[in-house]
């Protein structure tokens, strides 16, 4: 952290607007900045007021994260790396050591678990804290990285790189870039995204996202890979319940509810068809599609009758729900 004489509030201002101090920085640098009976500056309020707005937007991300169905265990451990960094931010404004903000991340978990989710939070999070200037979330494939001739990868990959400095560069399915061997351009997307991570360390976070098991492999081949990225999340499945709660949710937020023999039919498929054990079953995303799926049978169903009321409207049934997409 740059050294901010807490005698010019001005200066710590400026230094907050600019990015050069993070709001937890800042106040504890404001602490200082008027001796007690004194009229607090205008630049110390200023800098509070733009601090306190920092800790409601994160407050408010929090809360979104906690209400969030399931994933108790990544949510402990978010608040985990919120806690860390929080901290580091306290110690460099207390001018004591402080370990270097590694934040990169591997995310390993069937499709639907939450993990785009969680990754455009980590996002918003990490804006108001201070760590990423905007906390956008850059969402690329292999496809996106990788070209079809030499030299072609390293320049398709880097300028992935530069639209998400100041964010998050969320890499799916990212152990498709070792699939192809020593010759493969996946290779060479790897060794440009380490060498950007280093040239741009702490201008943005890289998450790499995958199956477990595919992910799993892919760091164990990978030897660079494991020791640059230290925080690895594993998203488990969703259980048949939670499931049921996120149609819920989903229905809810579209004024739909369903009728009892429609709520028995939908936990008949998702037990069979998601859940631990299951793997690739889409968890919220099959959710999603049978909801969206029932939503248009639905319609299908009352689009002739005349004077529907507003229950009928709101109502799926059990001939509505099918897990024939």
């Amino acid at each position: 952290m740059l050294a901010f004489d807490p005698r010019d509030p001005n200066l710590v201002l400026a230094g907050l607007e600019e990015g050069k101090l993070s709001p937890v920085e800042a106040l504890e640098v404001l602490k200082h900045s008027a001796e007690p009976g004194q009229a607090r500056p205008v630049g110390a309020q200023r800098a509070e007021e733009l601090s306190s707005a920092s800790a409601w937007r994160l407050k408010e991300a929090l809360a979104e994260l906690d209400s969030l169905i399931g994933l108790g265990k990544v949510k402990a451990l978010v608040r985990e790396i919120v806690a860390y960094v929080r901290i580091q931010q306290i110690r460099a404004a207390r001018q004591l050591t402080c370990e270097p903000l590694v934040l990169h991340m591997i995310f390993s978990g069937n499709p639907g678990t939450g993990k785009t989710t969680c990754a455009r939070l980590f996002g918003k999070i990490f804006r108001e804290m201070g760590v990423l200037e905007k906390g956008h979330l850059v969402e690329r494939e292999r496809a996106d990285l990788v070209g079809e001739y030499i030299g072609h990868t390293a320049q398709k990959t880097r300028e992935q790189v530069k639209k998400a400095l100041g964010g998050i560069l969320f890499i799916d399915e990212a152990y498709s870039l070792a699939r192809g061997g020593e010759k493969d351009f996946g290779k060479e997307a790897i060794d440009t995204l380490v060498k950007a991570m280093e040239d741009f360390r702490d201008k943005f976070i890289v998450i790499l996202a995958g199956y477990r098991d595919e992910m799993a492999t892919f760091i164990n081949t990978n030897p660079g890979i494991r020791s640059r990225f230290p925080i690895h999340i594993e998203f488990p499945d969703y259980t048949t319940d939670e499931l049921l709660r996120i149609a819920d949710l989903m229905l809810k937020k579209r004024d739909y509810r369903l009728d009892l023999a429609a709520r028995a039919r939908l936990e008949f498929i998702l037990s069979r068809r998601a859940g631990p054990g299951n793997q690739h079953s889409g968890n919220a995303r099959l959710v999603r599609n049978i909801i969206e799926r029932a939503i248009r049978r639905q319609a299908l169903r009352l689009v002739e009758k005349q004077n529907l009321s507003r229950e009928e409207l709101m109502l799926i049934r059990r001939e509505d729900i099918t897990e024939d997409f």
